[in-house]
């Protein structure tokens, strides 16, 4: 039986989200000045909500963020402030304006400016609403910029928790990662300048702390450390080569699946695995029974559901799922 839809409180402490989403229809509609212009807001509205970008790919129909949520903390006011020009770098004279206008509420005090701070920290320290604001704001960009209207995603978007630690967090930022190579688009992804890893390699240090952070070496160890332990985690022991094939044809898997054989975890993230998406918690077994436990005692709900290992392909480690899959799990 399908394990019930879960739904997770999207202000959990510390958490890790894979979230992603899809245009309109799947329609290829992102072209590279688009995507190069979701990739700045990508940033801005993570600074703006305090949120971390970990990892990220950008396609030219959807996108997947790997963000770490912080434990909730007071926000000063200069801090606000700060986050809230974030979001106009290049301000007009209203929005000037607008913000002059802020600061002086701040600085005055009383009812105004504690209505301001709500309104702002309402929208900080949360994966939905950071989602939120993040697809809005390209939208009106891409709606004014292709002179079009309506609604550009097709969905809400999708989210899975995922323990933010260890083999688990490393091997869900290398699948994001390596979603240009599975495409066909590059053979390497720090080729493909819409990712997490080839922004890093190409020295953003928000986007090399990310890194450092899934290797879980963020506070120590230099860059080309992180970078040859993350590379091992996207190909294995081999590096790529020019002409490689890029990933494993849909026929090859499914007579591996068939014979019941097994493939190098490196060779499986280079195929589309569904439970990245649609797993709703991915993480190991503790991990995975303490937030099945959390979701029965909150909603009261009592029907039996187990944990769902992943199918016995390649060699996961601890690493095990909340949800079927009504589709195959790789595609």
């Amino acid at each position: 039986m399908r394990a019930p839809r879960i739904k997770i409180d999207p202000r959990s402490s510390g958490a890790v989200y894979h979230c992603m989403s899809r245009t309109v229809n799947s329609e290829r509609c992102l072209d590279d000045t688009a995507k190069e212009v979701f990739r700045k807001q990508l940033w801005q509205i993570a600074d703006y909500c305090g949120v971390q970008i970990l990892t990220y790919a950008i396609m030219s129909n959807h996108f997947h963020v790997l963000v770490r949520v912080p434990a909730r903390a007071a926000v000063s006011d200069t801090e606000l402030l700060r986050r809230y020009l974030v979001l106009y770098p290049k301000p007009t004279k209203y929005q000037a304006a607008r913000i002059e206008e802020v600061a002086d509420r701040l600085k005055k005090g009383g009812s105004d400016a504690d209505s301001w701070r709500k309104q702002q920290m309402a929208l900080m320290g949360d994966v939905s609403q950071f989602m939120k604001l993040l697809k809005q704001r390209f939208s009106i960009w891409f709606n004014r910029t292709h002179d079009r209207h309506g609604t550009l995603w097709s969905e809400r978007f999708k989210s899975v928790l995922v323990e933010g630690r260890g083999h688990v967090l490393s091997t869900m930022a290398a699948y994001i990662d390596l979603n240009p190579v599975r495409a066909g688009l590059v053979v390497d992804s720090k080729d493909y300048r819409f990712c997490g890893y080839a922004e890093a390699v190409a020295g953003k240090r928000a986007a090399q702390v990310g890194i450092a952070t899934i290797v879980g070496d963020e506070n120590n160890q230099a860059w080309r450390n992180v970078h040859d332990a993350y590379r091992m985690r996207l190909f294995g022991a081999a590096a790529p080569q020019r002409g490689d094939k890029v990933s494993i044809s849909p026929e090859a898997l499914e007579k591996v699946v068939a014979e019941k054989g097994t493939l190098p975890l490196a060779t499986v993230l280079r195929c589309r695995v569904r439970y990245f998406s649609d797993g709703a918690v991915l993480g190991s077994k503790a991990f995975v029974a303490k937030h099945l436990a959390i979701y029965k005692r909150q909603t009261g709900h009592r029907r039996r559901t187990a944990l769902r290992p992943l199918p016995n392909i390649t060699d996961w480690g601890d690493l095990v799922t909340l949800r079927g899959l009504r589709k195959k799990a790789f595609g």
